[in-house]
């Protein structure tokens, strides 16, 4: 006998209009999550240019130069934008150009410790929150056969760090340490909390419109 498991949407109302400003798939399922309708609306961003002191402040420099020109535009509107980024003893890996640069990478990372951050930017009502989450992701030992059939497979190219955890790259991960949706590309858990605080979401209970 086969049993069906039914998803439970918790119902949430949320003060204005919400945007995601990014077109990262995982990052649409992920906020997707919270069972509120939401438009996707980005513009183009010199991510390369974007500096930082810090990892974190890479991140959420990163993020905030994403999410900044959409909420200037809409400016009635909850604007969310994410930027996650991979960190090897402090050296950022962005998403591989090619091929060779994704086998560096994850040549790099095999048997060591990683860390992934993400930076999340909340803009509304003219103010600005700003966050990060880690997570530190532990690779096995890969063997070049190993890379070099995942990077083939092309699962590589719009990931930060050259691997997708939720995807092929999950047979690299020995363990983590933190949210794996923050490894994913957003932290949805701590967006939520963040929303919560500022007063921009709250629970529906039965019988509310």
């Amino acid at each position: 006998m086969m049993f069906q498991k039914e998803m439970i949407l918790i119902k949430l109302s949320i003060s204005k209009p919400l945007i995601l400003a990014s077109a990262s798939p995982r990052r649409k399922e992920l906020l997707s999550l919270l069972n509120i309708p939401f438009h996707v609306k980005t513009f183009e961003v010199d991510e390369s240019s974007i500096t930082g002191n810090s990892p974190e402040e890479i991140v959420c420099n990163t993020a905030m130069a994403k999410g900044l020109p959409v909420a200037e535009v809409y400016q009635d509107a909850i604007v969310i934008s994410a930027d996650t980024v991979v960190f090897l003893d402090n050296e950022p890996l962005f998403k591989p150009k090619n091929e060779e640069m994704a086998i560096t990478y994850l040549n790099k990372l095999s048997g060591r410790t990683h860390q992934v951050l993400t930076g999340v930017t909340i803009f509304y009502e003219g103010k600005c929150s700003v966050f990060f989450e880690q997570t530190n992701v532990t690779f096995y030992s890969l063997t070049d056969e190993w890379v070099q059939t995942y990077v083939e497979s092309g699962d590589s190219f719009d990931k930060a760090g050259g691997y997708g955890i939720q995807s092929g790259g999950s047979f690299f991960v020995e363990k983590i340490s933190g949210d794996y949706n923050n490894v994913v590309g957003l932290p949805i858990g701590k967006v939520f909390q963040e929303l919560k605080k500022l007063k921009l979401i709250s629970f529906k209970r039965s019988g509310d419109e």
